[in-house]
């Protein structure tokens, strides 16, 4: 009954599924692994911002380029302040402020964005406090440049002379006459008048949309996989019922089902009213009793 699995059509359709299975099950294992990197991302981070509380400040020189184990450090530079921004629509604890951020001119030449604090209500220079004079020492918690478009952060351009959507090197070198470091800190404790604000986690280091999206797509990988083998199966037990009804006769040898409906659909085709026989519903001609059946002449059969 099953040597139809032996033809030609049955290899394509078996090497198929024993393709499918395996890539889908790898792919959903992949995107599952995507998903339990981003949870253990998600606990380093809040440990090592645990951590970083507690941690003597580092030179900032030592902690960079900032990547994912040193964002959240605390680190130390020294310099004079330089030129002050403004950075528009950031909310703390709720409110609607924005940030205060002043360069400052390290003794090699290069600026480091520092974020002396935050203020409520719209970006005002006139409010924002002025920056020390002279040399001056900072720590701060270090802090990955920020990406327009990002959580929290506006990727509206035209903003008014003094102010900046987002807090990094592409944004600001054009702002300032000298060269800034790709990386800025946040104060840990704030100029007088204004709020610190806390550090945050870099990005992709979280329970965000892409990490529910990687989990979503683990569940269809493995929905597919399980959809192939459910078709082979059924694929399967309709050739072996074609097989069956041929060995007893029921339809001609070799006969697939596809030839089978073909057949019953020209037969449907042929008959004037629609029916496989040529009468009505397909039922015979039904003779009342007692009426003699006559033929085409008129004249009563025998």
């Amino acid at each position: 009954m099953y040597r139809f699995l032996l033809t030609p059509r049955w290899w394509g359709i078996n090497v198929f599924v024993l393709l499918a299975i395996p890539f889908c099950i790898f792919m959903g294992s992949w995107q599952l692994s995507r998903f339990e990197a981003r949870v253990q991302d998600q606990r380093d981070a809040g440990e090592q911002a645990a951590a970083a509380r507690t941690d003597p400040a580092r030179p900032l020189r030592e902690l960079l380029p900032v990547d994912k184990d040193t964002s959240g450090k605390q680190a130390v530079a020294t310099g004079r302040y330089g030129k002050q921004l403004l950075v528009p629509d950031r909310e703390l604890g709720g409110r609607h402020g924005y940030y205060v951020l002043t360069l400052l001119r390290t003794d090699g030449g290069q600026a480091l964005p520092v974020v002396r604090g935050w203020l409520p209500g719209t970006a005002d220079a006139a409010k924002a406090p002025a920056a020390p004079a002279g040399e001056v020492t900072v720590t701060g918690a270090l802090q990955v440049s920020e990406s327009p478009g990002s959580d929290g952060v506006s990727a509206a351009g035209g903003l008014p002379d003094g102010q900046t959507g987002a807090i990094s090197s592409a944004s600001l070198v054009n702002l300032v006459p000298y060269k800034v470091y790709d990386a800025w800190i946040t104060l840990a404790k704030a100029d007088s008048g204004m709020t610190a604000v806390p550090a945050t986690a870099p990005q992709g280091t979280g329970l965000d949309l892409k990490a529910f999206q990687n989990l979503g797509y683990t569940g269809e990988w493995f929905v597919f996989a399980g959809f192939v083998v459910f078709m082979w199966f059924r694929l399967l037990r309709r050739e072996a019922e074609f097989a069956r009804d041929a060995e007893l006769g029921l339809i001609p040898s070799g006969t697939t089902d596809q030839d089978e409906e073909t057949g019953r659909d020209r037969e449907r085709d042929a008959a004037p009213d629609g029916s496989a026989d040529g009468t009505p519903d397909g039922s015979a001609d039904v003779v009342p009793d007692g009426d003699p059946v006559r033929d085409t002449a008129g004249t009563p059969a025998p």
